[in-house]
C-alpha cells in the first residue's frame, strides 16, 4: 500500500467517525459501521450487541455512539484490579463498561485518533462519574503507553480499519504484560475470499474491504508473538464475512524485564533503540517509549 493511499484511507476513517461523533452531540442517532442504518435498527452493528442492562449503566450518548460489531466486554473476562486498553475507543462505551468491571483498583484506557470522539468520550466519562478512566489520543499502530503495562487489550470492530495491521499486533503485544491477553471483536473474512471479493462486499471505512481472512488474522497474531489464538465467528455481516471474537495470549516468557534489558551498544540483536529487531520479541530498550519513537529518536531507518 502506497504512503498516499495509507494517508487517504486513514483520513477517510477519521472523517467518518468524526462525523458520527458530531451527529451524536447534535442529537442525531449515530450510523452503523457499514452503512446508513440507525444503530438501534441494525442487529449486526452498534448498541444492540450489548445487553439492556449494560446499556442502562451508561450515558445515552455513549450508547448512541457505539459503532462496533460485537461486545468485547462479554468475552474479555475482566477482573478487579486489571488494567485494560480499548483500541479505537470511540464514544467510550467499552472503556466505561470496563472501568466498572475492574473497579477502583483497576484502570481502563481508551485510545482514539479522532478529536470529536475523544471529546464525546470525555463528556461521557464525566456523566458516568468514572474516575479510573483515561482517554488517550493516538493511533492503534503506535500506542502511546509503555511496554508491559496492560493486562487486557480489547477492541470493537476497529482493527479491520487499520492501514497497518501488523503494526497493531506488534504494538498490542508490546504494551501487554507477560501473560496478558486480548479479547476483541472484529470483522473477518472466510479464507476463500480474495481481497477483491471482500472489497465487492463493502467499503474500507464500512469495516468490510479492509478485513483480514481468518488465516491472515491468525498468522498476524502468531508473527507478533501471540499464542493460544482462537477466532470464533459469531454472526454474518456480509456474504462470507463475519463478526468474530478473537482471543490470544502473550506468553509469560515473551519479554525480558526492562530493568535488565541490554542497551544497543552491548546487545548484538539491538538496533535503532530496540532489541530483537524484526522478531516477535522486538521492544524498545527504554520501556517508556514505543518502538517507533525509539527508532525515530535514533535517527535510524533500518527497520520499518
Amino acid at each position: 500500500m502506497s504512503e498516499q493511499t495509507t494517508t487517504d484511507l486513514r483520513e477517510t476513517v477519521r472523517a467518518r467517525y468524526a462525523a458520527a461523533a458530531t451527529a451524536v452531540v447534535e442529537g442525531q442517532v449515530a450510523n452503523d459501521c457499514c452503512g446508513s442504518t440507525a444503530v438501534e435498527a441494525e442487529d449486526n452493528f452498534g448498541a444492540t450487541r450489548y445487553t439492556g442492562a449494560e446499556r442502562d449503566e451508561l450515558p445515552t450518548a455513549a450508547v448512541a455512539a457505539s459503532l462496533g460489531c460485537g461486545n468485547p466486554i462479554a468475552v474479555a473476562e475482566l477482573r478487579a484490579g486489571e488494567r485494560v486498553l480499548d483500541l479505537g475507543s470511540g464514544g467510550g462505551i467499552d472503556v466505561l463498561l470496563s472501568a466498572r468491571r475492574v473497579g477502583p483498583t483497576g484502570k481502563a484506557y481508551g485510545l482514539d485518533m479522532t478529536d470529536e470522539m475523544l471529546a464525546l468520550a470525555l463528556a461521557n466519562q464525566a456523566k458516568a462519574g468514572a474516575t479510573n478512566v483515561e482517554f488517550l489520543k493516538g493511533t492503534i499502530e503506535n500506542i502511546p503507553l509503555p511496554a508491559n503495562t496492560i493486562d487486557v487489550v480489547i477492541s470493537n470492530c476497529v482493527i479491520n480499519l487499520s492501514v497497518d495491521k501488523p503494526a497493531v499486533f506488534r504494538e498490542t503485544f508490546r504494551v501487554l504484560t507477560p501473560g496478558g491477553r486480548i479479547g476483541v471483536s472484529d470483522v473477518v473474512a472466510e479464507d476463500t475470499l480474495t481481497a477483491e471479493q471482500r472489497a465487492e462486499r463493502g467499503s474500507y471505512v464500512g469495516c468490510i474491504a479492509g478485513a483480514l481472512s481468518m488465516a491472515e488474522y491468525r498468522a498476524g497474531l502468531t508473527e507478533a508473538g501471540f499464542t493460544d489464538i482462537a477466532i470464533t465467528p459469531t454472526h454474518q455481516v456480509a456474504d462470507g464475512m463475519h463478526s468474530a471474537i478473537i482471543r490470544a495470549t502473550k506468553p509469560t516468557t515473551a519479554t525480558p524485564d526492562p530493568s535488565t534489558a541490554s542497551t544497543p551498544a552491548t546487545d548484538a540483536a539491538a538496533c535503532c533503540g530496540v532489541t530483537a529487531c524484526c522478531t516477535p520479541a522486538e521492544h524498545a530498550t527504554d520501556p517508556t517509549v514505543t518502538v517507533t519513537d525509539a527508532k525515530t529518536a535514533a535517527g535510524c531507518a533500518c527497520q520499518d
